[in-house]
C-alpha cells in the first residue's frame, strides 16, 4: 500500500482515492454537506480553509488544507518511489 500525506500527519492510502477536486464550485459543496448528513465527512484541515476535497472508492469524502495541486504532486511521488 501507498499513502500520500494530506497535511499535519494524516495520510491516505492512494489506491483509494478516486478524484481530487476544488470544494469551490457549487455541485461540490452539495457533495460535501450530503456527505457531512450522512456521516462519511472526515474534516483533515484542523481548523484551517478547505482547498481540496478528496472523493474516496468508499464513498467518504475528506477534506484537506493543502492545495490540490499540492496533493497531485505528493501522488505522484509516492507512485515513483
Amino acid at each position: 500500500m501507498r499513502f500520500v500525506n494530506i497535511g499535519f500527519g494524516n495520510v491516505v492510502n492512494i489506491s483509494k482515492i478516486v478524484t481530487v477536486v476544488s470544494p469551490e464550485s457549487a455541485p461540490i459543496k452539495r457533495v460535501v454537506q450530503m456527505s457531512k448528513a450522512a456521516s462519511t465527512l472526515i474534516d483533515a484541515t484542523f481548523g484551517r480553509k478547505c482547498k481540496a476535497v478528496l472523493i474516496t472508492d468508499s464513498d467518504y469524502i475528506i477534506l484537506s488544507a493543502l492545495t490540490t495541486e499540492t496533493i497531485a504532486a505528493r501522488m505522484e511521488e509516492a507512485k515513483d518511489e
